[in-house]
C-alpha cells in the first residue's frame, strides 16, 4: 500500500523513485476503491443528518467538528475538557497514516460519527475510521499537473472540505466544486467555477450555510478578478455570484456594488483582473443572516501599475472584509482593511465571530488579524471599526485612524521610487493559518509572523497570461541589514487591545491553532514539533516531534467517549516550497502523516525518512561550462524557475534545489524542462511556450555552475 511502501522510496535513485510512486499511486487508488466498498455504511450514516441546524448548533455534538472553523463563527474552540494542563504529559500517540503525498499539507481535518474527511495536494479526498487510521474510501480527481503545477502560486494545496446531508463538498485546484457521497466518494455532482482558460486556482475550503455551498478563488499574482460563487448543495445549480472588484466598465457592471467600486479605479485595471480573490475566510451569522467574506490583495500589486489618477486608487474591494447577503450575494457592509493595496496585504485571513463587553455594551464583533499587521475589532452588523492594533512589528503605517478607519501610511511604505524594506513583508503578519479564540478566557491565538521584504517597483512591466503579474522587481540587493524573518504564537487580548503572551520559533511558517476547554493550546510548528501550551500563561506543556514539520491546523474531537486531537504534517505551501523546514526537520523528507493523540497511548512513531536529496551534484556534471550561456541562465532562472525551485543555495523546500539535480536528470534536461515529462509524477510541467532549447541550456549552465561554486565553498569551509 502506498502510505507503507513510501518508507522506501529514498533508497532508490529519483527515476526509479518516479517509477514506484506512479506505481504505488494506482494500487493505492484501487485499494481505496475496495475498502470503501466495505465500509460505506459507516462512513455516510450519520452524516446524513448534519443539516443547517447542526451545523448552527455544533454544541449539541461536542465530539464532532463539523465545519472547518469547528464552528460558523471559525472561533475553533473545543468544549472538550478530558485532556487538560493536569494530565497533558499522559498523551501519546494512539495511530498514525502516512499518506503518500510530498507536498503541502495545510487542511482541517472534518469529523462526524468517528469517520474523518481530509483533503490533501491537487485536492484529493479521503475517508478516515478515526479508531484506526484505516482508509475508508479515497477519491483522486486527476487534476492536469502540467497546468496546475504551473497555475497554483503557493502550492498545489488544498484547506478543507465541508459537509451537508450526505455529502462532502471540495473546491479542486481546476476550479470545480465536486459534491461527493459520503458513503462511497464517488461525485454527485460537480461544477466549474472559473474560465478555466484563466489563471484561477482554488485551494480553500468551501463553506456551508442555508441550504447553499460558497467557494472562491486564488489567482491574484498571475492577474485575474475575484468572484465567490454560491451553489445549492442539493442540486449544484447556481444560487447567486459576487464580483469583489469591477470588470470593463464598457461591458456594464454585474450590480450597484460594481458599478461604486469602479469610481475608485482609474486606468484599464481589467486587463490584469484587478485581483481581489476570495481564497480562504469566510463565517457566518445564522442569527443575523450575513455572509462575511474576506477579500484578496491586487492584481498587479502595485498601485500606479493599475490606477493612473492617484486620487482614484482604493479600488474596491481589494483586501476587504464584506458583509453579504446569503440569498443573493449582494453587499450590506464593507470595511477596507487596505485602500489602494500596494504591498499583497491581503484579508483573506480568518474571521471569528464573537460577542464581547465593549465599553459597558455587549457587542456582536468579527474579529480578523489580516496580513496588513494590524488586528481589527468591528460591529458586525454594521461594520463599524471598533479597533484596529499592531500584532506585530509594522513599518509601512503608523496606526488607523478610527474616526475614518484609514490607516495613516508612512514616506516608507512608497516604493514607487526606490526601493524600501518594509514591514510585514508579502507573507503577512498573519496568513492563512487559523487562529482561534477561548470565550472563557476571552484571548485570540494567532500564528504571527515577523518579516519584510524589500519593495521595488518594476517600471518595464506589462501584464502577460501565464506569467507572475504583479510588477514588483524582486531581482534587489539585500543591503545586508535585511531583518531575518520568524515565527510565533501569541495570546492577543482584544478588549484591552494587547498582547498577552507570546512565543518565538525559528521558521516564520508554523501551524494554525486549536483552543480547548482544557485550558490548552495546540499548535505545529516548521521545526516539526506538535506543542501544547497553557492556554493562560504560554508556557508549553508538551511536546512531539513528527519529523515532517507542521503548518495544518489541528482538530479534537471524540471517539468511543474518549478524546483525540489530529493534526496532518506536511510540510509546503508558499514558504515551504522552497524554503526548507527549520532544525531536525530538514534532515527529513517531508512526507505528509497524519498524526492522532490520545491520554495513555503509546504507538511506535512511524518511520522517518532521511531527505534523499542533499549532495551539491554540479561537480559531476558532465558538461562543458559556457559563462556566456551561464550568466544568461541566471536572469531567465529568476524569471522562470526560482517562484518553485526558490534560491539556488544548496538547501530546499518540498521543491529540490537544483543544485542537487542528479546526473541521470541532467542527461534529460531538455525532457524534463521543455517536454514536461514529470508532470504526471511530480507535478513539474514543460516549458517549451515559454523557453527556447537554447534558453533551457542557459539554465542548465547556471545551475551548474552556481552547484560547482557551493560544492568548492563547503570544501574550502570544512
Amino acid at each position: 500500500m502506498l502510505t507503507i511502501q513510501m518508507n522506501h522510496l529514498e533508497k532508490q535513485n529519483d527515476s526509479v523513485r518516479i517509477l514506484i510512486f506512479n506505481c504505488l499511486r494506482l494500487s493505492y487508488s484501487l485499494i481505496g476503491i475496495v475498502v470503501g466498498l466495505m465500509s460505506a455504511e459507516r462512513a455516510g450514516g450519520d452524516i446524513k443528518i448534519i443539516d443547517d441546524q447542526a451545523l448552527a448548533e455544533p454544541q449539541n455534538r461536542p465530539g464532532d467538528w463539523l465545519s472547518y472553523g469547528l464552528t460558523q463563527a471559525e472561533n475553533r474552540f473545543s468544549p472538550l475538557k478530558q485532556i487538560h494542563k493536569e494530565n497533558i504529559h499522559q498523551l501519546g500517540l494512539a495511530w498514525s497514516k502516512k499518506l503518500g503525498t510530498t507536498r503541502g499539507v495545510e487542511a482541517t481535518p472534518i469529523v462526524v460519527n468517528e469517520v474523518m474527511y481530509i483533503s490533501l495536494p491537487w485536492s484529493s479526498v479521503m475517508a478516515i475510521d478515526c479508531r484506526s487510521g484505516k482508509t475508508i474510501w479515497a477519491w483522486d480527481p486527476q487534476v492536469d499537473r502540467a497546468i496546475y503545477g504551473r497555475r497554483a502560486c503557493c502550492d498545489v494545496v488544498n484547506r478543507g472540505v465541508a459537509i451537508y446531508k450526505g455529502k462532502i463538498f471540495v473546491g479542486v485546484l481546476d476550479g470545480r466544486l465536486v459534491a461527493l457521497d459520503a458513503q462511497t466518494g464517488k461525485p454527485v455532482w460537480e461544477k466549474v467555477t472559473f474560465d478555466q482558460g484563466k489563471d484561477y486556482t482554488i485551494t480553500g475550503a468551501p463553506r456551508v450555510f442555508d441550504g447553499k455551498v460558497v467557494i472562491g478563488n486564488g489567482g491574484a499574482e498571475y492577474g485575474v478578478r475575484g468572484v465567490i460563487t454560491a451553489y445549492f448543495c442539493e442540486t449544484g445549480k447556481m444560487a447567486w455570484r459576487t464580483y469583489t472588484v469591477p470588470g470593463n466598465p464598457k461591458l456594464g457592471f454585474e450590480s450597484p456594488d460594481m458599478e461604486k467600486a469602479a469610481k475608485t479605479w482609474s486606468g484599464e485595471w481589467w486587463i490584469a483582473g484587478g485581483g481581489g480573490t476570495c481564497w480562504d475566510s469566510f463565517a457566518y451569522d445564522p442569527e443575523l443572516k450575513l455572509l462575511y467574506v474576506g477579500t484578496g490583495n491586487a492584481s498587479p500589486w502595485t498601485r500606479k501599475a493599475r490606477n493612473k489618477i492617484k486620487n482614484k486608487q482604493d479600488n474596491l474591494y481589494l483586501s476587504s472584509i464584506l458583509a453579504l447577503d446569503p440569498d443573493n450575494g449582494r453587499i450590506v457592509w464593507y470595511y477596507q482593511t487596505t485602500p489602494g493595496d500596494n504591498w499583497d496585504y491581503t484579508a483573506v485571513q480568518q474571521m471569528i465571530l464573537a460577542e464581547l463587553e465593549w465599553k459597558g455594551a455587549q457587542r456582536k464583533v468579527l474579529m480578523q488579524a489580516p496580513k496588513n499587521g494590524f488586528f481589527y475589532v468591528l460591529d458586525r452588523i454594521t461594520g463599524e471599526l471598533l479597533a484596529a492594533d499592531p500584532y506585530t512589528k509594522i513599518t509601512w503605517a503608523e496606526g488607523v485612524d478610527l474616526k475614518t478607519g484609514r490607516p495613516i501610511e508612512t514616506d516608507n511604505s512608497d516604493y514607487s521610487i526606490s526601493p524600501k524594506e518594509i514591514k510585514p513583508g508579502p507573507h503577512g503578519g498573519h496568513n492563512w493559518q487559523a487562529m482561534s479564540y477561548n470565550p472563557n478566557r476571552k484571548l485570540v491565538y494567532i500564528p504571527t509572523i515577523e518579516s519584510s521584504m524589500i519593495y521595488k517597483d518594476d517600471p518595464n512591466w506589462e501584464y502577460k497570461s501565464g506569467f507572475w503579474n504583479v510588477a514588483v522587481d524582486f531581482d534587489t540587493d539585500n543591503p545586508g541589514n535585511l531583518h531575518l524573518p520568524q515565527g510565533g504564537l501569541i495570546a492577543w487580548d482584544p478588549i484591552k487591545r494587547k498582547r498577552v503572551w507570546g512565543v518565538n520559533h525559528i521558521n516564520e511558517y508554523n501551524g494554525g491553532t486549536l483552543a480547548t476547554a482544557g485550558d490548552l493550546i495546540f499548535q505545529g510548528t516548521g521545526e516539526a514539533y506538535f506543542i501544547a501550551y497553557d492556554a493562560k500563561s504560554g508556557n508549553k506543556l508538551w511536546s512531539y516531534f513528527t519529523g515532517t514539520a507542521i503548518i495544518a491546523p489541528p482538530v479534537t474531537y471524540h471517539v468511543n467517549g474518549q478524546q483525540y486531537v489530529s493534526v496532518l504534517a506536511g510540510w509546503g505551501g508558499s514558504h515551504g516550497l522552497r524554503n526548507p523546514p527549520s532544525g531536525k526537520a530538514a534532515k527529513y523528507f517531508q512526507e505528509g502523516i497524519l498524526y492522532t493523540f490520545s491520554l495513555g497511548s503509546k504507538v511506535r512513531q512511524p518511520e522517518l525518512v532521511k531527505h534523499p536529496r542533499t549532495k551539491l551534484t554540479g561537480p559531476q556534471i558532465n558538461i562543458k561550462l559556457n559563462q556566456e550561456y551561464a550568466t544568461k541562465g541566471e536572469s531567465l532562472y529568476k524569471k522562470n524557475c526560482s517562484t518553485c525551485h526558490g534560491p539556488i543555495d544548496g538547501k530546499a523546500g518540498i521543491i529540490p534545489d537544483l543544485a542537487t539535480t542528479p546526473p541521470e536528470m541532467h542527461q534529460i534536461w531538455h525532457q524534463i524542462v521543455s517536454d514536461g515529462i514529470l508532470a504526471a509524477s511530480r507535478g513539474m510541467p514543460g516549458f517549451k511556450d515559454r523557453l527556447t532549447n537554447k534558453e533551457i541550456s542557459f539554465i542548465q549552465h547556471f545551475v551548474t555552475e552556481e552547484s560547482i561554486s557551493l560544492a568548492k565553498e563547503n570544501k574550502e569551509n570544512n
